[in-house]
């Protein structure tokens, strides 16, 4: 019999292999979703990886309280957001990415993948929190209630950061957030 089956029928035979299933079934359904996330937050894909595995290692951890709890996916993203707000302090960069607002054109998928990395650049430009907000709202789809209790402020804190960041994503990709020339003559007689 070898280690992992034996282990297996210990488990089994104490009631613990339950919660490592669950655990087990935790990562399989979310570690898409927190690798999506943890890579717009760090802007590398190593940096992601490294964040997504430190963030399952501490939910592996405490995962019988994480998953006695009403919401353990918003318990682990959060474990992931202080993560990466603790990197981002230590390993803060002073270097700035110049963005250039061209759009790629339909079809050319050289081009969108210039523009999202261009977008990740941007959003690693904006302040940990702003960032965080617009992560958690845009590819997360997380509303502002949610956020606002996975992150412990309130729900106008959210809102502002929202839009200041938007805002300032928006000011680097003019032509991106330019109405169209039909938006601008539907209003005028």
């Amino acid at each position: 019999m070898d280690l992992a089956a034996k282990w297996a029928t210990d488990a089994g035979s104490k009631g613990v292999g339950s919660t490592e299933g669950d655990f087990h079934r935790f990562v399989a359904a979310r570690s898409a979703a927190l690798f999506r996330g943890a890579f717009v937050l760090t802007g590398s894909r190593d940096a992601a990886e490294d964040l997504v595995q430190e963030t399952l290692e501490r939910a592996c951890r405490k995962w019988r309280v994480i998953s006695a709890k009403d919401a353990p996916d918003a318990y682990v993203r959060r474990i992931m957001v202080n993560l990466a707000n603790d990197r981002w302090r230590r390993f803060r960069r002073t270097a700035q990415h110049p963005v250039d607002g061209d759009p790629a054109a339909p079809g050319d998928e050289y081009g969108r993948i210039d523009s999202r990395d261009q977008l990740v650049r941007a959003l690693q430009q904006l302040p940990m929190r702003m960032r965080t907000v617009v992560v958690l709202r845009y590819f997360h789809d997380l509303s502002d209630a949610e956020i606002a209790a996975d992150l412990k402020i309130s729900q106008s804190t959210v809102r502002s950061q929202l839009t200041r960041g938007i805002g300032q994503l928006r000011s680097q990709f003019p032509a991106l957030s330019a109405p169209s020339p039909q938006r601008l003559t539907e209003g005028t007689r």
